[in-house]
């Protein structure tokens, strides 16, 4: 076990210590943000501030909810770097080519397009920022294609876009739509401008845009050959491992004859628990009715079915609530897994841990509604940019809550931690493997909690990429890496205790993948920055790292096999039968989800055409719930049961709903999100990443087909998590059990 931790610690110390070194990298070479833009004759077109203060707007009326900046966002509005970058550059060629040829660029022969495609590049790829004066200096052609896109972004968000699901009235005020198009000029100006002494833009030539000559860099294209390479050597590795391993056999292990916690009786502590999982019961269905409106307004974006629903709840306000209850529900079931879990790892009961785990519920009732509520005052105009910016909407993909709440949330994370520890602290000291194993779970307690602060080292003026480094911080480390390790400690244990696996295997099988999945997975936060203005060096680490994140999902299918067989083990282990169902289909939507639609967009070549087109949802979707909404669910049913193990469940409602939601989420994926996601990327490598994202491309009659083809796998997906909340419910109105007469 020594050398376990040893190896354990090293690569924790060793990725920490890489991911803050191209922190800084990032921090030195982000893409500077200009005090001022004028023209080459005088005239003023941005002035002071204006950037920064229209980053403000953009997140009030949603951010990232809205269309995407940059790749990252929402799918059915354009992204407005893209968006803004092919007006601007369509704009300039017209213009010079009524005033060259006295007719349209479309209509010149392919030699005039050369030559004015070729004048254009230079124009927008040549830097001009003076960093003494912190001004960039344009063409008086770019101010009128500036006015020309102000105009049309004032249309779109006063008057609304029903195919961007915009309603009428997102934004109105004159000075806050000219911040905010400054706001996107800039990040339109980073994706073509070169760096300094390079021949790259800051987000290394992204996005594909032929008319100002961004197209892959050569290190984009060799660091996906390596990053594959890496892939074919670790999992080469492990396989390899795992062969030399296969002749030590363990001595068998003797399966108790009967439920080891079957005279258990649940603490105080453990009763309190069971109101979180009501809570999640309830936010399960809430957020699948926010995801079927959601989807819908891909289709119809200004109603549901013609009733004008955008009037309250427009598409902005429905993926915030969708993607944030989702988290929510997923967080406080494994929160409160372990709050459970707690008193069988020490058998003990610690004094006042029940009044705690109360008042814990109590702050996030407080978080969670507070924290809806805000984001939909912010989208509806109801506070000034910088109230929202502190109780309303940040504007950031995952991390959407105001700062307020978001504190509130990391105090009460800090308390959970409190809790927990006070539950662990009489196993740690005990002697034994089982105390590795407690340790372990201490550990990833500890970075749960602490880790979410990362969310707080930006503040509402910060740099986005800056935002962008610590944001993936909590949507990766925080949720993909720290909750796995978690999670698969409480697993482990819970077989341990229930004697079906020794607590020296236990605790170093629970070691071993935690070490491997952080070796790749800490580094690998990188992937999602390759083109948010940071230098090459994160491309560099993140797409070989990443492919490392791969490597361990290679054998979960024999951890899956291994917990079906112990299902199978004795009579009385099929009262877990569900639960560890549930954990079966994490190991296969982890190898889906996970590794084959994550590895699919996340190498550097990939990534730069597919970011933010519909492969991402089909990742997000098979990756989120699929491993980490089932691993809630698992360890909720899990808790459940042990909470009166004597009763035996009624299974019709659970076996219809654990194939229901895996069947439906399936089909969500391989009927249209796949489909969708691969033509968008035909497009994007054909005509430029604007029109994969365009109305022009995605109201197409194929494409409208295509979004309807998730109706048959939403409604089986909500017929199973409608049937999981009536078997939950049945638990606490005694229709769940079966009759003992």
């Amino acid at each position: 076990m020594k050398k376990l931790w040893f190896a354990f610690t090293c690569v924790m110390g060793f990725s920490f210590l890489v991911l803050g070194w191209i922190g800084t990298r990032i921090y030195q070479e982000m893409p500077p943000i200009p005090e001022r833009v004028v023209t080459t004759d005088g005239q003023s077109l941005i002035k002071p501030n204006e950037v920064s203060a229209g980053q403000n707007v953009w997140q009030s009326l949603g951010g990232m909810e809205v269309g995407s900046v940059w790749g990252h966002g929402s799918y059915v509005a354009p992204d407005w770097t893209a968006d803004w970058l092919h007006r601007e550059a369509v704009f300039i060629l017209n213009e010079w080519s009524q005033a060259d040829y006295e007719n349209e660029f479309e209509n010149l022969s392919v030699e005039q397009q050369a030559q004015l495609t070729a004048r254009l590049t230079q124009l927008m790829r040549t830097n001009t920022f003076d960093p003494t004066s912190g001004t960039v200096t344009v063409a008086p052609v770019r101010a009128r294609a500036f006015e020309s896109n102000l105009k049309h972004y004032t249309d779109v968000f006063s008057a609304g876009q029903p195919d961007y699901a915009i309603p009428a009235g997102a934004v109105t005020d004159p000075d806050r739509l000219h911040k905010l198009s400054a706001f996107f000029f800039w990040t339109s100006w980073t994706a073509a401008t070169n760096r300094a002494d390079e021949q790259i833009s800051f987000t290394n030539n992204w996005p594909h845009e032929p008319l100002v000559g961004n197209r892959p860099t050569g290190d984009t294209i060799v660091w996906t050959g390596v990053s594959i390479i890496m892939l074919l050597a670790g999992i080469s590795a492990l396989a390899s491992w795992y062969a030399s391993k296969r002749e030590e056999t363990e001595p068998e292990l003797n399966i108790p004859e009967s439920d080891p916690l079957a005279l258990w009786e649940a603490t105080p502590s453990q009763r309190a628990t069971i109101k979180y999982f009501w809570i999640v019961s309830a936010l399960i269905l809430v957020q699948m009715l926010l995801g079927v409106i959601t989807a819908h307004f891909g289709v119809e974006g200004d109603g549901f079915y013609g009733f004008p629903l955008s009037d309250w709840l427009p598409y902005s306000v429905t993926r915030t609530w969708h993607i944030q209850i989702g988290l929510f529900w997923i967080a406080t079931a494994w929160l409160a897994a372990g709050l459970f879990i707690g008193p069988l790892v020490s058998n003990h009961e610690p004094k006042g841990q029940t009044v705690g785990i109360n008042i814990l519920f109590g702050a996030l009732l407080i978080v969670v509604f507070g924290s809806l509520a805000g984001e939909w005052l912010s989208i509806h105009n109801k506070m000034t940019d910088t109230v929202s910016f502190y109780f309303g909407h940040q504007g950031y993909e995952y991390v959407d809550l105001g700062r307020v709440w978001q504190i509130g949330l990391m105090i009460g994370l800090l308390l959970w931690l409190g809790l927990m520890i006070r539950a662990l602290l009489p196993a740690l000291k005990q002697s034994g493997q089982q105390r590795h194993l407690v340790a372990l779970l201490t550990v990833a307690s500890g970075a749960i909690a602490l880790f979410y602060g990362a969310g707080l080292t930006w503040g509402q003026h910060s740099h986005l990429s800056m935002v962008e480094y610590w944001r993936w911080w909590v949507v990766h480390l925080w949720v993909e890496g720290f909750f796995e390790v978690f999670a698969t400690t409480v697993i482990a244990f819970t077989f341990m205790r229930l004697n079906l696996i020794r607590p020296q295997v236990a605790a170093g099988a629970a070691l071993l993948s935690a070490t491997i999945f952080l070796s790749g997975g800490i580094i690998g936060t990188c992937h999602h920055l390759y083109f948010s203005g940071t230098p090459t060096v994160a491309l560099v680490w993140g797409s070989v790292f990443s492919a490392l994140e791969v490597v361990p999902l290679v054998l979960v299918g024999f951890d899956a096999m291994e917990d079906l067989r112990r299902s199978r083990s004795s009579r009385w282990v099929q009262k877990y039968k569900w639960p560890i169902y549930f954990f079966i289909a994490v190991a296969f939507w982890n190898m889906i989800g996970a590794g084959l639609f994550g590895f699919m967009i996340n190498p550097p070549i990939a990534l730069y055409y597919m970011q933010g087109l519909n492969t991402t949802p089909l990742h997000g979707h098979a990756a989120l719930f699929g491993v980490y909404g089932m691993l809630g669910i698992g360890l909720m049913l899990l808790c459940l049961r042990v909470l009166i193990p004597g009763k035996e469940w009624k299974e019709g409602a659970l076996r219809f709903s654990f194939w229901s939601l895996n069947i439906g989420l399936m089909a969500i994926c391989l009927l249209s999100l796949l489909p969708v996601g691969l033509l968008q990327t035909k497009a994007s490598v054909e005509h430029g990443y604007w029109f994969a994202r365009s109305s022009e491309f995605m109201q197409s009659d194929l494409m409208q087909v295509l979004r309807w083809m998730r109706v048959p796998g939403d409604t089986i997906f909500f017929l199973g998590a409608v049937a999981l909340v009536i078997f939950i419910a049945g638990l606490k109105t005694g229709h769940s059990f079966r009759s003992t007469e």
